[in-house]
Protein backbone atom coordinates (compact mmCIF):
# COMPACT_ATOMS: atom_id res chain seq x y z
CA UNK A 1 0.00 0.00 0.00
CA UNK A 2 1.69 3.37 -0.87
CA UNK A 3 1.93 6.44 1.75
CA UNK A 4 1.37 9.02 -1.46
CA UNK A 5 -1.66 11.12 -1.20
CA UNK A 6 -2.65 12.71 -4.30
CA UNK A 7 -4.58 15.79 -4.51
CA UNK A 8 -5.56 18.28 -7.17
CA UNK A 9 -3.62 21.36 -8.12
CA UNK A 10 -5.82 23.87 -6.13
CA UNK A 11 -6.19 21.63 -3.29
CA UNK A 12 -2.55 21.02 -3.35
CA UNK A 13 -1.49 24.46 -3.74
CA UNK A 14 -3.76 25.32 -1.22
CA UNK A 15 -2.59 23.36 1.66
CA UNK A 16 1.16 24.47 0.85
CA UNK A 17 3.12 26.78 3.99
CA UNK A 18 4.76 29.32 2.04
CA UNK A 19 6.87 31.79 4.00
CA UNK A 20 6.42 35.80 5.02
CA UNK A 21 7.69 36.75 1.61
CA UNK A 22 5.64 33.82 0.00
CA UNK A 23 8.45 31.84 -1.52
CA UNK A 24 8.58 28.09 -0.71
CA UNK A 25 11.77 25.87 -1.36
CA UNK A 26 11.42 23.67 -4.14
CA UNK A 27 14.19 20.99 -3.99
CA UNK A 28 14.66 19.41 -7.67
CA UNK A 29 15.87 15.96 -8.42
CA UNK A 30 16.40 13.98 -11.39
CA UNK A 31 13.29 11.56 -12.21
CA UNK A 32 15.36 8.65 -13.29
CA UNK A 33 18.63 8.60 -11.02
CA UNK A 34 17.11 10.73 -8.00
CA UNK A 35 20.04 12.88 -7.93
CA UNK A 36 19.56 16.44 -6.48
CA UNK A 37 20.09 18.82 -9.03
CA UNK A 38 19.64 22.16 -7.58
CA UNK A 39 17.19 24.18 -5.17
CA UNK A 40 14.89 27.08 -6.34
CA UNK A 41 12.38 29.01 -4.53
CA UNK A 42 8.45 29.60 -6.09
CA UNK A 43 5.78 31.59 -5.33
CA UNK A 44 2.18 30.55 -6.31
CA UNK A 45 2.22 32.13 -9.49
CA UNK A 46 5.53 29.94 -10.80
CA UNK A 47 4.32 26.95 -9.37
CA UNK A 48 0.71 27.02 -11.17
CA UNK A 49 2.93 28.46 -14.14
CA UNK A 50 4.85 25.21 -13.53
CA UNK A 51 2.13 23.34 -13.68
CA UNK A 52 0.35 24.38 -16.74
CA UNK A 53 3.94 24.59 -18.75
CA UNK A 54 5.44 21.31 -17.75
CA UNK A 55 8.49 23.40 -17.29
CA UNK A 56 9.73 24.10 -13.55
CA UNK A 57 9.65 27.70 -13.23
CA UNK A 58 11.03 29.71 -10.13
CA UNK A 59 10.13 33.52 -8.29
CA UNK A 60 14.23 34.88 -8.63
CA UNK A 61 15.06 36.39 -5.29
CA UNK A 62 17.46 38.55 -6.67
CA UNK A 63 16.24 39.66 -9.66
CA UNK A 64 12.73 39.70 -8.47
CA UNK A 65 11.07 38.29 -11.09
CA UNK A 66 9.51 34.84 -12.88
CA UNK A 67 12.25 32.61 -14.96
CA UNK A 68 11.38 29.60 -16.32
CA UNK A 69 15.11 27.39 -15.72
CA UNK A 70 16.47 26.82 -19.79
CA UNK A 71 14.73 29.76 -20.56
CA UNK A 72 18.28 31.52 -22.14
CA UNK A 73 20.47 27.80 -22.25
CA UNK A 74 17.74 26.04 -23.43
CA UNK A 75 18.47 23.24 -20.46
CA UNK A 76 14.78 22.53 -19.33
CA UNK A 77 13.78 20.78 -16.34
CA UNK A 78 10.70 19.42 -17.62
CA UNK A 79 8.33 18.07 -14.25
CA UNK A 80 7.26 14.80 -14.15
CA UNK A 81 6.12 14.93 -10.65
CA UNK A 82 5.40 17.33 -7.22
CA UNK A 83 5.73 16.42 -3.84
CA UNK A 84 5.68 18.28 -0.89
CA UNK A 85 6.65 17.26 2.95
CA UNK A 86 4.76 16.38 5.63
CA UNK A 87 4.73 19.93 6.98
CA UNK A 88 3.79 21.05 3.57
CA UNK A 89 6.82 23.80 3.40
CA UNK A 90 8.71 22.41 0.88
CA UNK A 91 8.28 20.88 -2.36
CA UNK A 92 9.97 18.04 -4.11
CA UNK A 93 9.76 18.55 -8.00
CA UNK A 94 11.26 15.06 -9.96
CA UNK A 95 12.41 16.55 -13.38
CA UNK A 96 13.80 15.52 -16.60
CA UNK A 97 16.75 17.68 -17.32
CA UNK A 98 17.49 18.60 -20.86
CA UNK A 99 20.71 19.46 -20.86
CA UNK A 100 23.24 20.70 -17.44
CA UNK A 101 21.09 21.89 -14.70
CA UNK A 102 24.00 24.24 -12.79
CA UNK A 103 25.03 27.72 -14.79
CA UNK A 104 28.47 26.28 -14.17
CA UNK A 105 27.49 23.59 -17.04
CA UNK A 106 27.62 20.65 -14.09
CA UNK A 107 24.90 18.26 -14.25
CA UNK A 108 23.94 19.42 -10.53
CA UNK A 109 24.26 22.69 -8.79
CA UNK A 110 25.61 20.50 -5.79
CA UNK A 111 28.94 19.19 -7.21
CA UNK A 112 31.04 20.44 -4.38
CA UNK A 113 32.03 18.39 -1.21
CA UNK A 114 33.78 18.94 2.17
CA UNK A 115 36.42 17.16 2.50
Amino acid sequence: MSEIEKLKADEFIHTLQFDSQGLIPAVIQDAGDQAVLMLGYMNQTSLRQTLDSGRVTFWSRSRKKLWTKGETSGHWLLVKSIYTDCDRDTLLIQAEAIGPTCHTNKRSCFSWMLE
